[in-house]
């Protein structure tokens, strides 16, 4: 594939602007965390709405990414980069002014679309730029920090401004970013693109969005209204038929935008299978602990962040140490190495009584944790892309990538539904009157704002039940993530002997 661009090598401006918009689309990310029980008080939201404030960013992201990405090569990343800056701010403006829930989730949905734009062309620009490995890896370890920086600034200035101003301001950050980014992609961006045998996959795009979202959403409401409940049975069976649809779609295509091939690798199979639960449990422990510390125990926005501003920080210490061990140690050994870790601090979590709100007691946990997300994010990549031919690694990392996003949107949505259940069945029996109608039509969340002192109390300790089954859940995800890479996940030996052929970039989230 041949890359239309006008400079041999990347310069200040480009770069500059790349890191900006990467940064700006994984600050979104992070920035409601620490914020779900001032968003959940504000609103009168129940845990399945506080679950589609993540989802609602993440979705879009995940659906729209490798769409983005031939987007760009077909029509030029510059364009991407300021059309990402602006919509991503356009969100996060709707995000500040929402007076309710859903206006919330249209932004955080806005955003999202923004994110798809902004995570494959930042890296695509980098990367046609720099045809020189070393200066190719200098760049993108540049972009990588920028990640890591904007994971860390995000739930700290979340919780400053919901501490001391108002949940409302945390989005403030997010749309100046977004605004400097479209103006610096416009003014100091060098455009490229590579539209040679590129081209878009409409009816893949469309049956994966549909699947997904249908999925996502019979996931997260099933728990509220019912299993059985009509709406939530056609979701599902709507997701299913879209899925299949998506696989079909693929197998007919002549440029698709997932080759099916790639499930034939077992080591791919198994790295795309671990990129879904690793994310799934390290979001979903971030959830539950966001929602115990927030909505449950009451602390402020800005002591509830601090162990998240631990968590990302941890990658930002090792990620120059990682970054080496990643050309000597095989990735298969560095992905067991950050699941298991993780799996110890999410089982540790779990076994925090509910009242234990001291940011002490939360950092062994989440140093292991944080220890076993970069090792797992840094690595997962890498595991996929070593396992498939080298014709295949661009598409090989943006499956990956797309997987793993759609586990951090599933990992909200699942262990939400499993924690307001399990705790509604724990409060059986323990409320009555005004109490017991407050938890049938809003759910537990509700009477641990709103109750009486004694339903308050029980309410709290159903709660922290249901948020420690929730958790463990995530570590023995972790566990079966692990199990499934020390079984599979291996190195493709005909590497060396394939077609050869210039692989499309493609941008993984951190």
């Amino acid at each position: 594939m041949t890359e239309s661009i006008s400079l041999k090598r990347l310069d200040l401006g480009t770069l500059i602007a790349c890191c900006l918009a990467v940064a700006a689309a994984q600050m979104c990310i992070t920035v409601p965390t620490p914020i779900n029980g001032e968003i959940q008080a504000a609103f009168g939201a129940s845990g399945s709405q506080v679950a589609w404030v993540t989802s609602a960013f993440i979705l879009p992201t995940a659906i729209l990414e490798l769409n983005f990405g031939v987007v760009g090569d077909l029509f030029g990343r510059k364009r991407l980069l300021v059309f990402g800056g602006f919509v991503l701010a356009l969100g996060e403006l709707l995000n500040a002014t929402a007076q309710n829930i859903e206006m919330l989730w249209v932004g955080q949905t806005l955003a999202g679309v923004g994110a798809a734009a902004l995570f494959p062309s930042s890296l695509a620009v980098i990367a046609a730029a720099t045809p020189g490995e070393k200066d190719r890896a200098k760049a993108v370890s540049t972009w990588a920090l920028s990640i890591s920086i904007a994971s860390a600034v995000g739930p700290l200035s979340s919780g400053v401004l919901a501490t001391y101003v108002d949940f409302h301001w945390a989005f403030v950050p997010p749309i100046v970013l977004g605004l400097a980014v479209g103006v610096c992609s416009w003014i100091l961006v060098t455009d490229s693109k590579a539209p040679e045998g590129r081209s878009l996959d409409w009816p893949g795009q469309i049956t994966i969005a549909v699947g997904l979202t249908a999925l996502l959403w019979g996931i997260i409401e099933g728990g509220e209204r019912g299993w059985t409940n009509p709406a939530i049975v056609g979701s599902l069976a709507l997701a299913a038929v879209s899925l299949v649809a998506f696989f079909l779609a693929e197998k007919r295509s002549a440029s698709p935008m997932f080759n099916l091939d790639l499930l034939r690798i077992p080591s791919f199979a198994a790295a795309a299978v671990v990129a879904l639960v690793g994310m799934f449990g390290f979001i979903g422990t971030a959830y539950c602990v966001s929602i115990r510390l927030g909505a449950v125990m009451h602390l402020s926005a800005l002591k509830a962040g601090m162990p998240f501003v631990i968590l990302q920080l941890i990658p930002l210490l090792l990620a120059p140490v990682l970054s080496k061990m990643l050309t000597r140690v095989d990735a298969r050994w560095l992905l067991t190495g950050g699941l298991l870790p993780m799996a110890a601090g999410q089982f540790w979590i779990a076994a925090l009584p509910v009242t234990t709100t001291s940011l002490a007691a939360f950092i062994g946990p989440v140093l292991l944790l944080g220890v076993g997300f970069i090792c797992v994010v840094s690595s997962l990549t890498s595991a996929a892309v070593n396992a498939v031919p080298l014709h295949m690694t661009g598409m090989a990392s943006g499956a990956t990538s797309l997987v793993r996003e759609f586990g951090q949107g599933l990992g909200p949505a699942v262990i939400s539904t499993i924690a307001m259940s399990a705790a509604s069945s724990a409060l059986v029996g323990k409320l009555s009157g005004a109490d017991a109608g407050m938890e049938a039509a809003a759910g537990p969340l509700a009477v641990v704002n709103a109750g009486s002192d004694s339903a308050r109390a029980a309410a709290q300790a159903a709660l922290g039940h249901g948020m420690a089954v929730g958790v463990v859940i995530c570590g023995c995800a972790s566990l079966l993530g692990a199990v499934v890479t020390l079984l599979l996940v291996r190195k493709n030996s005909a590497r060396e002997t394939a077609p050869a052929g210039e692989p499309t970039v493609q941008a993984a989230s951190a």
